[in-house]
């Protein structure tokens, strides 16, 4: 089990970056959430198998068609458990 906390930065608002990351974390199994910050950046957490996670902190390094990365931060955490996946308002 892994714990990730990610912070994606670059036109990642109004590009639909928090549904798509939802969609592939469902596809993927892995647990956590997803949110706007004020600064324009998406910041998440992703918990789940190993694998999964680190295929989903990559696919982030590009995220949906409109966004446009420009960078990624990762900070890896003690996983807390938890139950789904959600998009934090």
């Amino acid at each position: 089990m892994k714990r990730a906390h990610v912070r994606v930065y670059g036109k990642v608002q109004g590009v639909w970056f928090r549904a798509n990351t939802k969609k592939k974390a469902e596809e993927l199994g892995v647990n956590g959430w997803v949110r706007n910050m004020p600064d324009g950046s998406v910041e998440a957490v992703f918990e789940g198998d190993e694998q999964a996670v680190e295929k989903l902190i990559e696919w982030c390094h590009s995220g949906p068609e409109m966004a446009r990365v420009e960078k990624v931060e990762v900070e890896y955490e003690e996983p807390e458990g938890e139950k789904g996946f959600t998009i934090k308002y």
